[in-house]
């Protein structure tokens, strides 16, 4: 999916407003090309449309959780290598219900530099590069 010469993007789920808004100034800042919404019926859809190369869920969401929708997206074999960061206030529960196979998982309220940190990380990664 990436392309050289091109900025990596980065697709972010979460149903509050205000953390879509604050992570996509910064990532952007960061140089990354941003996409937020709300909300998604179809999280596959989703990542053919808008081509990512790091998907960012929040766990909690309406309808499907996050962690199942990261579900879908790693156990999917078109998109099993696509790097996905998951995000929850509750990480202790999220925890202990397992990790649906994400990447990084940060807790909420998070760091921006935790946050920041782990998708350059990602974006440097093997299995970033076997993407690409």
């Amino acid at each position: 999916m990436a392309r050289e010469g091109r900025s990596k993007r980065i697709l972010i789920i979460d149903n509050d407003e205000a953390v879509l808004d604050v992570l996509s100034e910064i990532l952007t800042y960061e140089g990354y090309q941003v996409t937020g919404l709300l909300e998604t019926p179809d999280i596959l859809k989703e990542i053919n449309q808008h081509e990512p190369d790091i998907l960012i869920i929040d766990y909690i969401l309406d309808g499907i959780n996050g962690g199942e929708m990261c579900h879908q997206v790693k156990f999917n074999e078109a998109t099993c290598k696509l790097p996905v960061v998951l995000m929850s206030a509750h990480s202790r529960v999220i925890r202990s219900l397992g990790d649906y196979h994400c990447d990084v998982f940060i807790s909420k309220p998070f760091d921006l530099k935790e946050m920041t940190d782990s998708i350059s990380s990602l974006t440097r990664s093997d299995t970033f590069l076997e993407r690409t």
